[in-house]
């Protein structure tokens, strides 16, 4: 999987996943989604995206809640 369009920057918002270094995060795209607006609308709206974007947006958030996470309760780390 290619994700060549997410980038991880700590002087750009905070060290969030931004696309292609701007100050559009991988977040703010996923909740775009997530609050049903269509690809169109979103282009419409970040006109500096491209479909890519926000294909890449959806990768990266499917590959991340795929990872294996460690949960932490006080002093004890459990594996999830």
């Amino acid at each position: 999987m290619i994700l060549d369009r997410i980038t991880i920057n700590p002087n750009i918002c905070l060290g969030q996943p931004t696309i292609r270094g701007m100050r559009i995060t991988v977040s703010l795209v996923l909740n775009l989604v997530a609050n049903k607006m269509s690809f169109n609308e979103i282009l419409t709206a970040y006109p500096e995206l491209e479909e890519e974007d926000i294909l890449q947006s959806l990768r990266y958030a499917s590959w991340i809640s795929s990872e294996k996470t460690k949960i932490i309760y006080s002093d004890k780390i459990v594996n999830g």
